[in-house]
């Protein structure tokens, strides 16, 4: 993160004795990129390294669906039924060596602590609201909200509202602010579609002295291994530095708009290795008065192209509704519906919410992307090519139509 924050009782300066009552406690450093990339200095009652019982490990099995035909997909994911917790109901869909992207209809409450030792996590809350519970401090989440956690981070979901949905990212690389939005010492420039006040650290640190038994399931090495703690995990008494969890809403994402239509990349909110996510918001659109204010077909050559529906009138398309997800693979065209572009001359604004992700590399499908691909969607620029849009047609969407 490009700005520091620092929460309860640290000592004057790093690497010093720093004792609670006459007890020393032991430093932490939590750093990146080998003591070169952002950190944070931690400061516990017990060693970190502390380990009472190693548990089972358990390894990830992807069971990938390769399909006998290369074409557009779309998926329904509105109706999938609750699984899991908040870790082990993540249900991947779609991934290659840089993300994994899954969904998450949580049934039941995390009864241990995760901790992410393979890669950073940015999970956008489309249902739901609580706590994400930290060794930094609390997290408070709501709908709308993008989590983001760093590696490392040991973490606990504390849900309040239900039912609780989202859509999950997970990179072996990191999760960055891009750095055309930076300046040279990291401040977010004017002009950036968001600002340093809307990123909200942990809000409370709670330094958690209980002893007892607290299994963490830590992810790493393509698996699971749960460990045994006989202290909580919490026992942090302050800490400072610039790697922490935050949490940005997709509704405070500033629109970048232009005469002519602005490509993808004005959405783009989070860089991620070989990969970016997006957001499409509410916005005024294109106002040349020769302007096609809706996306024009394109071929992402280099690129897959994910997008997920938040909320919205997606009439721009019939069977599109909130939890579709459409997926456009590399080497194939794509662009909006016929007639759409013709009838969205003259619109001024769109009122969607989605979430987008961009792809450097394909991606693979799980059977679980297959249970819920509709099988059609290709089809639907050949079925509609004759059928010009009518008056139940909805072209105000046009910041999304061009996934449509």
């Amino acid at each position: 993160m490009p700005f520091y924050q620092r929460l309860g009782d640290v000592p004057r300066k790093r690497h010093i004795q720093f004792r609670e009552n006459g007890t020393l406690l032991t430093e932490e450093v939590m750093g990146l990129e080998g003591f070169t990339g952002n950190e944070s200095i931690l400061y516990h009652l017990q060693s970190p390294c502390r380990v009472m019982k190693l548990d089972g490990f358990e390894p990830i099995e992807r069971k990938e669906w390769v399909p006998d035909q290369h074409a557009h997909r779309h998926f329904h994911t509105k109706e999938i039924d609750a699984a899991g917790d908040e870790v082990t109901g993540r249900r991947l869909l779609m991934w290659n060596n840089d993300v994994e992207i899954s969904l998450c209809r949580p049934k039941d409450s995390m009864d241990y602590f995760f901790r992410n030792g393979e890669g950073d996590e940015v999970i956008f809350v489309h249902e739901g609201s609580g706590v994400l519970e930290t060794v930094f401090g609390d997290v408070p989440y709501k709908e709308g909200d993008y989590v983001v956690v760093p590696r490392g981070t040991t973490y606990r979901f504390q849900p309040e509202a239900s039912p609780q949905r989202y859509l999950v990212f997970e990179t072996p690389g990191l999760i960055e602010i891009p750095r055309r939005y930076r300046n040279q010492y990291g401040q977010i420039m004017e002009g950036a579609p968001y600002y340093h006040r809307d990123i909200h650290p942990p809000t409370e640190l709670k330094t958690v002295r209980e002893q007892g038994e607290f299994p963490v399931k830590v992810r790493v090495r393509g698996g699971y291994q749960t460990y045994l703690l006989d202290y909580h995990p919490f026992d942090v008494v302050g800490w400072d530095g610039y790697l922490y969890p935050w949490t940005f809403s997709i509704h405070d994402f500033e629109p970048i708009t232009g005469r002519i239509h602005q490509p993808p990349p004005s959405h783009q909110t989070f860089a991620g290795q070989n990969f970016v996510i997006c957001s499409f918001c509410p916005r005024k659109l294109d106002f040349d008065p020769d302007a096609v204010p809706i996306p024009y077909h394109h071929s992402n050559l280099q690129s897959e192209e994910m997008i997920y529906y938040v909320s919205g009138n997606f009439g721009s398309r019939k069977g599109v509704e909130v939890g579709s997800i459409t997926l456009h693979p590399s080497g194939l065209p794509h662009g909006p519906q016929p007639g759409l572009a013709e009838k969205s001359i003259g619109t001024h604004e769109t009122h969607e919410l989605a979430v987008m992700c961009d792809t450097f590399n394909p991606l693979k499908l799980t059977d679980f992307a297959k249970k819920l691909d509709d099988g059609t969607y290709w089809r639907s620029w050949y079925e509609n090519a004759s059928q010009p849009a009518d008056a139940t047609d909805d072209a105000s969407g046009a910041g999304l139509t061009s996934h449509l």
